[in-house]
């Protein structure tokens, strides 16, 4: 599990740190700013104090400022947990990376996992389980389903009763401790999906290569760029004539197979999805354009996918 320390070690710094947030929330970003800079001047090497200014640079209209503040953010987030390669390809300072760095995902679900649930269902309309469900059941039943960030085990719960077993791999421990609650998995366990088949912790000695007739990913592409890690594990997990069933993030009809956007998520094309999924063997059986949730009192569009890996 991946904890963010957000407190400098500097009374006096977490102090104006938080005269700073209390500015940023009334909407004065570059007083923030002002405040977080002062605090950083009593403790130079405290990372979420740099990430704080970045933001509140960039509210305020400071893209040098905050560009300088990234740069200081990555130097010192040894390991990516801040995401500042996403920040920074968003503010034109670097390129889009294919995928954010894995720490940065593991601690923002860890994080979100105790208002997961709430936040998605009861307030954002979140129905990609269900409708993503609804492509696989006339398929079903269904020998072994591997749902893939599984989260807190949303889709899980649609298709425990569909599947003689279930298997769900996430990379938040904290994300898997919920859907252990649910109790309808035969196996979870920690996986990334931004790695190849070794190092991915999909497989091992009881966890074979082809043992799966249906592997789900319900609202976890969007966390990755380039899906060619993903659909590769996807093809490794199936038996010959195995589904996979995923959603992703409309990009609609761009050029580029995939953008980075101003919430830190990938939007896909339906052109690149299907081109990547030939690539790795897949047959696209269907795809359904729809509403996956609400943003900023938005509807977010997504895309569908029931594909089949060729026998």
């Amino acid at each position: 599990m991946i904890t963010t320390q957000f407190s400098s070690g500097d009374a006096i710094a977490d102090r104006r740190a938080d005269y700073a947030r209390m500015l940023s929330e009334a909407g004065d970003f570059a007083a923030a700013a002002e405040l977080f800079e002062q605090a950083l001047e009593l403790v130079p090497g405290w990372t979420a104090g740099w990430v704080m200014l970045g933001e509140a640079r960039d509210k305020a209209g400071l893209t040098e400022g905050a560009i300088e503040a990234f740069e200081t953010v990555a130097r010192l987030d040894t390991t990516g947990l801040f995401g500042a390669p996403l920040k920074l390809a968003l503010l034109g300072a670097a390129p889009t990376p294919e995928h954010p760095p894995s720490a940065y995902v593991e601690g923002l679900f860890d994080d979100y996992a105790d208002r997961f649930e709430t936040a998605l269902v009861e307030k954002l309309n979140y129905t990609v389980p269900q409708k993503l469900f609804a492509l696989v059941q006339p398929l079903a039943p269904f020998r072994l389903t591997v749902d893939l960030g599984c989260g807190t085990g949303l889709f899980g719960a649609e298709v425990a009763s569909a599947t003689a077993r279930l298997e769900g791999f996430d990379l938040s421990a904290n994300m898997l401790a919920k859907a252990e609650e649910k109790r309808i998995y035969h196996r979870l366990a920690q996986a990334d999906l931004s790695e190849p088949a070794d190092a991915s912790g999909l497989f091992g000695e009881d966890l074979p290569r082809g043992r799966a007739d249906l592997v789900s990913a319900a609202d976890v592409l969007m966390y990755l760029g380039s899906l060619d890690a993903p659909f590769a594990l996807a093809r490794d997990l199936l038996s010959p004539g195995g589904l996979f069933a995923f959603s992703v993030e409309d990009a609609g009809d761009v050029e580029i197979g995939f953008r980075l956007q101003g919430s830190l998520r990938y939007a896909h094309s339906e052109r690149y999805v299907r081109e990547r999924l030939a690539t790795f063997g897949f047959e696209t059986q269907e795809t359904q354009r729809t509403d996956i949730r609400m943003d900023a009192g938005k509807p977010v569009f997504g895309i569908l996918f029931l594909a089949r890996l060729a026998g």
